[in-house]
Formats: structure tokens, C-alpha cells, sequence
């Protein structure tokens, strides 16, 4: 499959999921949502600029977007099927006058709070009248489960990193630095397909290796080292996610432990994944492992996130998040374990939630065998 073969994003009908999510969650008090996160008002109407604000009514939705995403914006909805009227403000007092006139005969509107700053909130209430009323994660929750054409715009993103990373893994043993690799990949996985980064690449060795979110630097890959790569794609604007770790030459047994428990700690996240399972579930049993391991102190982060839109969203694969996973949600499994002056080791994979288990997206090989380098002699 390439791009030219992707599915067409629709959005007709999540308009109405809006209004029912909404009127479940809210005793039918709000009938009225005001969105201002971009990825949602994407996921609502295919408008993909930088700014722009949408309500939705309980019989419409009104998208509000200045002069320069007026054409855009009108054809962007169309193209999506989204039901959406587009209103073209020109300057800042008529955009708030649009926002104004849209609002004025609604008794109550929602928002949720996760997505506005106390100064954008404070913003909106000089401009809308109705009272607003808090309201969490209606939309976020909405873009949980992935549809076919979401999850291949994922696959894309997947395979043109697997791509980048099969090309780039021979050169960690031939003297480079870590923003020497980084800018490989990046360029190689443009070449095959991702139209961005997701992140900034994460290219870790040595001691490095035991920052999780380390950013590369100009030290050399040598002997010894564990080398944590994290990489992700970007296709029709949805993310890829995956991490490897490679061991350079003869390492610390330490670390040749900590690989080994990190590894099966995955395989079995991974085998834990399906609908009906609790998020938080499949986190504990990574845990339990690293933890029985004698690592767990030094397991320091959640074990996985929901991956769509954006790179990091519903459902969280962490403690404390008890709620069942759905079919068709993609998540990541990623447990890690890092030893401040040592180095650190994390393996990634990306998968949608099946009824009876998972399937992966990320194909980049993570037997031991392929993961150990040796040097260029």
C-alpha cells in the first residue's frame, strides 16, 4: 500500500457522536461544545490550518477561521463530508464578533479544560454569553478507536521507519555520532514516505542511554555502548511510534540483563493486548516483571499512550487508568529500564487493539541476535 492507495478520510456523522457523548456525560445540561484543540477540530471537519475555532451546535457546527484559511477551510470541509458552515473573519474584532453571534442563543456551551489556558478561557467568556461549563474529554474520547483509513495512514508512518531504521542500523557500528544517526533516519524516513518527524528523533548511547528523552549530541557510538533509538513518522497527520535498543560489541552483563528482562517484559504487554483488558493492567504486568527482576526502581516511566493525531493521547497504558481498552485503539507497549551512568534499554512497538489480541504495526526486528552489533574493525 502507498499513499496513492490510502482510504479517504471521512468525518461525516462524528458531529452527531459529539452531541450524544455529550449529553451523556452531562445529564443533557450541554447541548453545545466549544473546540479549540486543532487536532480535534481536524478530527471533526478535515480543516487542517494552524488556527481556527469551532462550535458545535446542537443542530450544526460552525467553524471560525481567519483570512488566510478561508479557500482552505472551504474546501477542506467539503473534501471530508464534514456538515460544517465556515464563517471568515478578517480581523481579530470580526472573528470575536463571529464567535459571538454563533454562541449568542445557546443557554449553556461545553469546553474542556485540558485544551484551553486560563488566558484563552478568560478570552472566551468576554466573547461568548452563554454559560460555560466544563466538560472532560468528550472529543478525545471520540478519537480513541481508529477507523481503517486512520490505521493505514498509521501503517505508512510505521513502515517508512522501519524502512529508515533497517537502512541506518549497520552505521552505528561504523564510528558515528548520535546526531549523525539522527539526521539519517530523519532524511531516510522522508524518503520513504513520512511527510514529518513526529518528535525529535531519539538517539541515545552510552550513559545517555539512561535518559529516556535524551537528546542526541555529538558523542561517538563505541564499544559498550547500549544505543536506544525512538523514532516516529508523520503520514496525512497521523504518527507512528517505536523504540529499539542495540547493544555495541561487549557490553556490562548488566546491561546484557537488563536488555533480556525488558525484552520479555514486552512480549508480554504485548501479549496482554486486547479489547476488554484494562490499560492499567497491561502496565502492571510489565511492572511486575521488571520489578520481579530486581529493575523495578529503574522502571521510571508509563509503559504506553494512545497514538493518532497526535503522538501521545487516550487511552494512557499506566497505572491508574482503569478503563478497558477498545478494538481499533492504537497504543504503544514500551517498558525500559534505565542505570544513571551505565546506560539504558527500551523496546517499542506500535499495535491496534483486536477483539482477541493485537496487531502490530512496527516490524523493525528485536531478536536478540539482531539487536547485538559488533564494531567495524
Amino acid at each position: 500500500m502507498t499513499t496513492n492507495q490510502m482510504l479517504p478520510l471521512t468525518v461525516a456523522g462524528r458531529d452527531v457522536l459529539v452531541r450524544q457523548r455529550l449529553e451523556q456525560t452531562t445529564n443533557k445540561k450541554v447541548n453545545a461544545l466549544l473546540v479549540t484543540d486543532l487536532n480535534s477540530i481536524r478530527w471533526l471537519t478535515g480543516f487542517t490550518g494552524s488556527a481556527g475555532t469551532l462550535i458545535v451546535r446542537p443542530d450544526d457546527m460552525v467553524l471560525i477561521v481567519d483570512g488566510r484559511y478561508g479557500d482552505q477551510s472551504r474546501e477542506q470541509t467539503k473534501n471530508s463530508q464534514s456538515q460544517c458552515l465556515v464563517i471568515e473573519g478578517r480581523s481579530a474584532i470580526e472573528l470575536r464578533d463571529a464567535i459571538s453571534r454563533t454562541t449568542k442563543d445557546l443557554k449553556s456551551v461545553g469546553f474542556d479544560p485540558a485544551e484551553m489556558t486560563v488566558t484563552a478561557h478568560e478570552t472566551m467568556s468576554t466573547q461568548i454569553i452563554s454559560e460555560l461549563v466544563k466538560v472532560s474529554a468528550v472529543v478525545a474520547h471520540l478519537r480513541r478507536r481508529k477507523t481503517e483509513p486512520e490505521i493505514q495512514r498509521m501503517e505508512l508512518a510505521a513502515r517508512a521507519t522501519d524502512s529508515a531504521l533497517g537502512e541506518v542500523v549497520p552505521m552505528l557500528v561504523s564510528g558515528l555520532t548520535e546526531r549523525d544517526i539522527r539526521d539519517e533516519l530523519d532524511y531516510r524516513m522522508r524518503h520513504h514516505g513520512a511527510e514529518f518527524t513526529s518528535y525529535d528523533t531519539i538517539v541515545a548511547s552510552g550513559p545517555n542511554a539512561a535518559r529516556p528523552h535524551h537528546r542526541p549530541v555529538s558523542r561517538k557510538i563505541i564499544e559498550g555502548d547500549s544505543v536506544v533509538i525512538d523514532v516516529g513518522g508523520l503520514v496525512d497527520g497521523y504518527h507512528s511510534d517505536m523504540t529499539r535498543t542495540y547493544l555495541i560489541g561487549d557490553v556490562d552483563p548488566v546491561l546484557s540483563e537488563m536488555h533480556e528482562i525488558v525484552s520479555a517484559s514486552q512480549l508480554l504487554g504485548l501479549g496482554h493486548v486486547r479489547a476488554g483488558v484494562l490499560a492499567q493492567d497491561v502496565d502492571q504486568i510489565c511492572r511486575d516483571f521488571i520489578a520481579k527482576a530486581g529493575y523495578g526502581n529503574e522502571f521510571s516511566h508509563s509503559t504506553g499512550h494512545g497514538v493518532g493525531l497526535q503522538i501521545h493521547e487516550m487511552p494512557w497504558v499506566r497505572n491508574g487508568f482503569a478503563e478497558p481498552l477498545e478494538v481499533g485503539e492504537v497504543v504503544t507497549v514500551e517498558p525500559g529500564v534505565y542505570r544513571e551512568g551505565l546506560g539504558g534499554v527500551r523496546i517499542e512497538d506500535l499495535v491496534v487493539v483486536t477483539q482477541d489480541g493485537c496487531r502490530v504495526l512496527t516490524h523493525s526486528k528485536k531478536d536478540r541476535q539482531c539487536l547485538q552489533l559488533q564494531l567495524m574493525t
